[in-house]
């Protein structure tokens, strides 16, 4: 289906409504303490039933304003509905980007909505549920929070930036060894490192100029699909960590604000191999 097809401005329209009510959700449930959890793919992999609840008030009201769209959404996922990205149009979401974050009241958390056409992002949405702020772009048309627009840090020396990483939920032994490996080799080289919970608001870092790049390895696709976008949109790189493209079922990420800073980061890392989305 072809992306003219597609009424991007009724989208993000619905959107940014859907946003709103997702939002009253999830405060009610931060205000009144509701926050029981289970496991998913291990005790560090947390759904809540407010994740689920969202999802579907997004899913739901997404499918009856455009009924002939597709979806990936996380907790569906965990329910066993395949992850299928196709050519036609296909809303990627992440109820809530930092569940854990979410669970233990640290401020860092948001909901996290993407639009693909022929697999390529055309809407991204980020909202901080803590701030109220939404991050949107539209592919050629910028990135804003509001009316500002979104611009990139021009740091191009490691040893001058703040990066941004995860340990991610696996504690396999082997995988963590590299994952330490990787934040010795960055950390001993950049100004400053963090880990924050929440991988769409740490990529809006990078776009908002206040960070200056992130690595990931064992995320998932309705983690960085709306992000990746607004990124690109405020002119940093988002791209694998070995340097090519970014392959958004791969499960890794990295985004930097300028193309010398991405080449010194890539180049310090242990690449990990991961199972696809």
């Amino acid at each position: 289906m072809a992306a003219h097809t597609c009424n991007f401005a009724e989208c993000e329209k619905t959107v940014l409504r859907l946003i709103n009510e997702a939002t009253e959700i999830i405060s009610k449930a931060l205000k009144e303490d509701v926050r029981a959890t289970t496991t998913k793919s291990s005790y560090t992999d947390l759904v809540t039933e407010t994740d689920q609840k969202v999802e579907k008030l997004l899913i739901d009201q997404l499918r009856a304003a455009f009924p002939t769209h597709r979806f990936i959404g996380e907790e569906s996922v965990a329910a066993g509905v395949k992850t299928e990205l196709t050519d036609f149009p296909t809303w990627i979401i992440d109820p809530i980007d930092g569940t854990t974050n979410f669970v233990h009241g640290f401020p860092y958390v948001s909901i996290s909505i993407a639009l693909l056409v022929d697999k390529q992002t055309e809407l991204g949405f980020v909202h901080d549920v803590f701030t109220g702020k939404t991050y949107t772009a539209r592919r050629g048309h910028g990135a804003f929070c509001g009316d500002q627009r979104l611009k990139v840090s021009p740091v191009e020396d490691l040893a001058q930036a703040v990066v941004i990483s995860e340990l991610g939920s696996s504690r396999d032994p082997e995988h963590l060894d590299k994952v330490f490996s990787n934040l010795r080799r960055i950390s001993s080289k950049c100004r400053a490192l963090r880990c924050l919970g929440s991988a769409a608001l740490n990529l809006v870092m990078i776009a908002r100029g206040i960070c200056h790049a992130y690595y990931e390895y064992g995320l998932h696709c309705w983690d960085i699909a709306a992000a990746d976008l607004i990124v690109r949109e405020a002119g940093g790189l988002v791209l694998d960590p070995a340097g090519g493209d970014l392959d958004l079922m791969s499960r890794r990420v990295l985004c930097a604000a300028t193309p010398a800073l991405a080449n010194q980061i890539s180049e310090r890392l242990t690449h990990i191999q991961l199972e696809r989305d």
